[in-house]
């Protein structure tokens, strides 16, 4: 059959080339404008009446003018260009969600990791208050709660100040700490006179009944939560620049050069050419010129994350910080336990509240631990000069509790690992703005091979010159004619560039902090906490192997308020601190009473620390 309609084989194969390349050479009016009208249909451009049935001559174009039959019309035009506009805009946020899901959602994890250290770290006090300081615990719980309320503020960014949370929080306490701790027998006057318990507030700072814990205390929680507060007010601000740059507006140059770009070809018929790469490149950089002046500011700024976190993060400091309250809040109590006549002896003077002159410190040696009471010897017949000696303190340190940096079973990361992952991800950003315009002309968008539309024609490779990125490289795009930076643009990249000017003001050392040397790779010691349960042998006071967490506790946590990294007000942090005894020397039996006093504290710590 097929020989009866062509006999010879060969004729009828170039036949049919032939025709297929008259077909292809043939003008736009030999043939329908169907295949227009199915990509216009189904790229949603606009109504199907706008789009002919046959090709048309002489047609008013304002954009894709060329010689010769045209499938378009003005209103094609029309519809092409809000088209364009739309698309162009969905594919930048197609390319920016991922950007802006990695910082709101790591911006909610930070914020639920502070709120579980928070919580741990005042049930850690509230146990403490309850186990050891019973008298007052029930009147001091209100304090606590206010104290660690006012550090959640703090760290969602509201105006609250650390300091002054935790000055009010010891001016708080003193009051109970004199009346219960210090003359337990004056709790019953002193509750019913309000005026006593403002006087005791309002001398706390000056009397300093706690020594310098409270404000080493407040020196540590500022510097480790500020960086926190911070890092959360960056990824804010993150936000609000990765919003601002989705709705950044196109000028009227550049969606006609994307008009050009993407649906002039469609009038003349060629519905699936593609542009060349350097053509779109063009184009696109040509869009976002304005857009990708936030290149240096945004470097900038990613590097300030990235401090922020180490800062924050780093040898564990906002997780050591509040683990260390309990500490700083103890040693404060003993201080002033310790110290209980020349307190009260002050505080006689300023507010007249004790009807007795205070004797010693039997009141106060029996109420050190209420929780676990010893056997002990007779007092010494004879004292050292001194109140506090420094070694004696230094027997003491070791009882500060130890607990591990380990996350509840229900929430197997901790700060440092998810500080970690944060920092993996933001690698991938760094250069984002830059990077958009190539994003966009990647994949199935553009062909770098033979025969690519370039905005005029078919050509084989695009012969113009790509520009580089911003506003001035783009000023000799022969695609895109770009005048100046967008107002908004300029208002967001002034914005981000004033924001990482306050946040290196108000962390000027913030470039010095030691970086992890193996970002994203984790470390042995950081699994076994992340993954380690008691059923494993994790225990929590401390001793475990070298790089677990629980070591870097007891390694990194210090005795009196010690800053971390080794700076702190002492010129030797493994040596505690002498205790400057208020209101001068002590007397002889003043001495002796209080090292009295400090011997049963000893027994009673250790006692304590058995049970436990």
């Amino acid at each position: 059959m097929s020989r009866g309609v062509c006999p010879r084989v060969n004729s009828c194969g170039c036949l049919w080339v032939l025709v297929f390349v008259a077909a292809a050479a043939a003008p736009a009016d030999a043939y329908s404008c169907h295949e227009v009208r199915t990509a216009f249909q189904l790229r949603q451009v606009g109504p199907l009446s706008r789009v002919p049935e046959t090709p048309g001559t002489d047609v008013d174009l304002l954009v894709c003018k060329h010689k010769g039959p045209s499938c378009c019309t003005r209103k094609m035009e029309e519809s092409y260009q809000l088209a364009v506009r739309r698309e162009t805009i969905h594919n930048i946020y197609s390319y920016s969600y991922e950007l802006e899901h990695l910082l709101s959602g790591h911006s909610d994890a930070f914020q639920d990791m502070f709120q579980y250290l928070l919580s741990f770290s005042q049930g850690h006090l509230s146990s403490l208050l309850e186990g050891t300081y019973s008298s007052l615990s029930r009147q001091a719980l209100p304090h606590v709660n206010q104290l660690f309320s006012s550090l959640s503020l703090y760290l969602r960014g509201a105006n609250v100040s650390v300091e002054a949370s935790v000055h009010h929080f010891f001016n708080n306490v003193f009051p109970l700490v004199y009346t219960r701790l210090i003359n337990p027998g004056m709790e019953g006057g002193m509750m019913a006179s309000s005026e006593m318990t403002d006087c005791l507030r309002m001398i706390r700072q000056d009397v300093n009944p706690f020594g310098p814990h409270p404000a080493v205390m407040a020196q540590e929680l500022s510097g480790a939560l500020g960086a926190g507060r911070q890092l959360g007010l960056a990824l804010e601000e993150g936000l609000e620049v990765m919003n601002a740059t989705e709705h950044a507006g196109l000028s009227k140059e550049c969606v006609k050069g994307l008009v050009r770009m993407v649906y002039c070809s469609h009038c003349r018929g060629l519905t699936l050419i593609k542009p060349c790469v350097g053509y779109c490149l063009n184009v696109m950089r040509g869009c976002l010129a304005s857009v990708s002046e936030l290149d240096q500011p945004w470097r900038r700024y990613t590097g300030l994350l990235e401090q922020l976190t180490h800062a924050m993060a780093g040898h564990h400091s906002l997780e050591l910080a509040l683990l260390g309250v309990r500490g700083h809040v103890n040693e404060a109590l003993l201080y002033a336990q310790l110290h209980g006549p020349l307190i009260t002896a002050t505080v006689d003077k300023v507010c007249g509240l004790s009807t007795k002159e205070p004797t010693g410190m039997q009141p106060t040696s029996a109420e050190v631990v209420t929780s676990t009471t010893t056997s002990a010897s007779p007092p010494p017949s004879a004292a050292p000069s001194r109140a506090l000696p420094e070694q004696w303190l230094g027997q003491l340190a070791h009882l500060r509790s130890s607990f591990p940096l380990k996350p509840s079973k229900n929430n197997k990361h901790s700060l440092r690992t998810l500080s970690r992952e944060f920092l993996m991800y933001l690698q991938r950003y760094k250069s984002f703005f830059a990077a958009l315009p190539e994003m966009l002309c990647e994949g199935e968008n553009v062909v770098d091979d033979a025969t690519c539309w370039s905005g005029d024609g078919v050509v084989e490779s695009y012969t113009g010159r790509v520009m580089g990125n911003g506003v001035h490289a783009q000023r000799q795009n022969p695609e895109v004619k770009v005048r100046s930076m967008d107002p908004a643009m300029a208002e967001v990249k002034e914005r981000l560039e004033r924001f990482n000017q306050e946040t290196q003001d108000k962390f000027p050392r913030l470039g010095q902090t030691e970086a992890w040397d193996d970002l994203g790779s984790g470390e042995a010691g950081e699994g076994s906490a992340t993954e380690c349960d008691d059923e494993d042998g994790c225990q929590a006071s401390g001793g475990g192997q070298e790089k677990s967490l629980h070591k870097d506790v007891s390694s990194e946590e210090q005795p009196n308020g010690r800053k971390l990294g080794g700076e702190g007000p002492h010129e030797n942090p493994s040596k505690p601190p002498s205790v400057k005894v208020i209101g001068g020397s002590p007397r002889a039996a003043a001495a002796a009473a209080a090292t009295w006093s400090l011997a049963l504290l000893f027994a009673g710590l250790c006692g304590q620390w058995i049970l436990f």
